[in-house]
């Protein structure tokens, strides 16, 4: 485990190159230098030195110093805290748009997933959740909700609703890996197809909790109907952090008419 003194030490390390007159502005040869300590050698969420310490260090203007940091900043590898300091960024988590589980989806990206369940039960779904279901309005669902993390910091809140007589005894197998693997190899009835939208919102106070942010950040917010053949068999709301994760996607032309 890494200890307060190892980042010390490994700070002062990375803070023995020098800055020299030269073709390349020291701005960008001050950020250089913080760019390889804040990501190989810092963990998230480390503070990085003070702009009186890198001043004295490098012998650079209070202007050089915050011209780097700024950059280092809107690029996302630094976050800074009023009144407190400059720290090491979670970097988001980036996701090519595709239907897998979030399991599979982190471990694939070299991200360690581990996940809280807050909810599992068994009763009547919100009206909208049964329309989206084809259930009749008084027909109980499985209710799962779970905050999910990559190496340790939350990224996204699943609220899931599933169709209990497609999935019976669900609610006792373990919720904290991935229910898609257990649907395809417990029940044999793999998730194939989804229907989703996703929105950008404000963060509600829940879940903003959650998630470490503040109420009100913006939060991506996903919403999923999931088939396994024609049969719908899950409705879930997600909603993900926006600065710790990403959308990817490919887009292509449709071909011309002639």
């Amino acid at each position: 485990m890494t200890t307060a003194q190892d980042q010390q030490r490994s700070t002062r390390d990375a803070m023995t190159s020098r800055i020299t007159e030269g073709a390349e502005p020291k701005h960008q040869q001050l950020r250089r230098i913080l760019l390889d300590l804040v990501t190989k050698r810092l963990a998230p969420g480390a503070a990085i030195p003070s702009e009186r310490q890198l001043i004295t260090e490098y012998g650079v203007s209070r202007i050089t110093v915050r011209e780097a940091l700024g950059q280092l900043v809107n690029e996302g590898y630094l976050e800074r805290v009023r009144g407190k300091g400059t720290f090491v960024a979670h970097r988001p988590v980036q996701s090519t748009l595709h239907l897998a589980s979030f399991t599979e989806e982190m471990r694939a990206m070299g991200h360690e997933p581990t996940t809280v369940v807050l909810v599992r039960e068994e009763r009547v779904p919100p009206a909208d959740t049964a329309a989206a279901l084809r259930i009749d309005p008084d027909v109980p669902a499985f209710h799962v909700k779970r905050l999910r993390m990559a190496d340790g910091a939350p990224v996204s809140i699943d609220d899931a609703w599933l169709v209990a007589d497609a999935f019976p005894g669900l609610l006792d197998h373990d919720l904290s890996g991935s229910v898609y693997s257990i649907i395809a190899t417990e029940y044999g009835t793999p998730i194939d197809r989804a229907q989703q939208t996703v929105a950008a919102n404000p963060a509600a106070d829940d879940v903003a909790t959650l998630l470490g942010t503040k109420t009100g950040a913006p939060v991506l917010e996903f919403d999923r109907v999931s088939y396994a053949g024609e049969r719908p068999v899950e409705h879930t709301r997600s909603w993900y952090r926006s600065d710790r994760y990403r959308v990817q996607m490919e887009v292509t032309a449709t071909p011309a008419v002639a």
